[in-house]
């Protein structure tokens, strides 16, 4: 009997996407930048809680996979400014459709837990 594909295996590239997605920093970072051009100090002031490895490392990624791009300017210092491309631009529907589930509907999810982690307790 032949075997249906896994979830994950039924598209080249979705393991990749998810993968690429799940990412708070990328996620967060695609936020930012939606709402237009940032330089580096700006991207960390409106991030927060990323440290400058992570945040340096997030954004080569993502200038590396076309999402990201990076003007440099030959001040001094050199001025760096960070903005989507046209391809990085695709993510932000649904990012925001995303969000706006989190808004509407995380509540449940924390009173499922909440419900689930009280059952336990009680079994325990």
């Amino acid at each position: 009997m032949p075997q249906s594909p896994k979830i994950l295996d039924s598209h080249p590239y979705l393991r990749q996407t998810l993968e690429l997605v799940s990412d708070k920093w990328v996620t967060a970072i695609i936020y930012v930048l939606s709402q237009g051009t940032k330089r580096y100090g700006e991207l960390n002031r409106e991030i927060g809680d990323v440290s400058q490895r992570m945040l340096t490392r997030t954004l080569r990624n993502l200038e590396r996979d076309g999402l990201v791009k990076r003007k440099v300017y030959s001040t001094n210092p050199p001025t760096v400014e960070y903005s989507l491309t046209s391809l990085g631009e695709t993510l932000v529907e649904p990012l925001r459709l995303l969000c706006q589930w989190s808004k509407e509907h995380f509540h449940e999810v924390e009173t499922a837990r909440e419900s689930k982690d009280n059952i336990m307790d009680d079994f325990l």
